[in-house]
């Protein structure tokens, strides 16, 4: 008999730990979305780790700025971004205050409110593709930069949760480079998926964008 996915929510000292060791213990957790519309819920299949002012692919690397704030807050927060001008992306800081660590959430699974998410996400082509890859996921979930420092750890108003679940294991995590990350923060092997999952997004190297003449 398989054991139900353990509902207990992760605490702040799940998040109070060094990214590396946060975004592979990500994988197989639950992420509870609460909206006006109902709950939606995304067994993690995919993340990537993000290490502050030491690694070149994040967006703390020079620093403090308004957009990356929540980045150095507690633990446990919630930081979206938005990029090339029309996705948004969905991020669970990690590590001390000040650390500026965080972890991309990459893609998942819908367990629960598929038919809400299908409204959100008319170009899918099937289930597994609603969250597959991160400005999918965000989507799906109708995350933007209003819930921007929302923290997931706790309070009983926020709109979102992360619950235990059934961790990946260790036999089925894979890592690899991460996705569309150029320069010397693309060499780190920092992405973490659950092997063989089809919900997984297709790695992509870096392409430079073209201006335009």
């Amino acid at each position: 008999m398989i054991a139900a996915p353990d509902r207990t929510p992760l605490t702040r000292d799940f998040f109070d730990r060094p990214v590396l060791d946060v975004a592979p213990d990500l994988l197989g957790r639950v992420l509870v979305r609460d909206s006006q519309d109902g709950p939606i819920e995304l067994r993690l299949t995919e993340v990537e780790a993000y290490a502050g002012e030491v690694d070149p692919g994040s967006h703390a690397y020079r620093g403090r700025t308004a957009r990356n704030g929540v980045m150095f807050e507690e633990p446990g927060h919630v930081y979206v971004y938005f990029t090339y001008g029309m996705w948004h992306c969905m991020n669970l800081v990690c590590g001390p205050p000040g650390m500026a660590s965080a972890v991309l959430l990459r893609a998942g699974e819908i367990t629960e409110g598929d038919e809400l998410a299908r409204k959100r996400r008319l170009s899918a082509r099937n289930d597994k593709e609603l969250a597959k890859g991160p400005a999918r996921l965000a989507t799906a979930l109708d995350v933007d930069r209003s819930l921007n420092g929302s923290d997931a750890c706790g309070d009983p108003d926020s709109p979102f949760t992360v619950l235990s679940g059934t961790p990946a294991h260790p036999d089925q995590v894979r890592s690899g480079p991460r996705t569309g990350v150029s320069g010397e923060g693309g060499v780190h092997p920092w992405r973490f998926w659950i092997a063989n999952d089809p919900t997984v997004s297709p790695y992509r190297a870096h392409t430079p964008r073209r201006r335009r003449t």
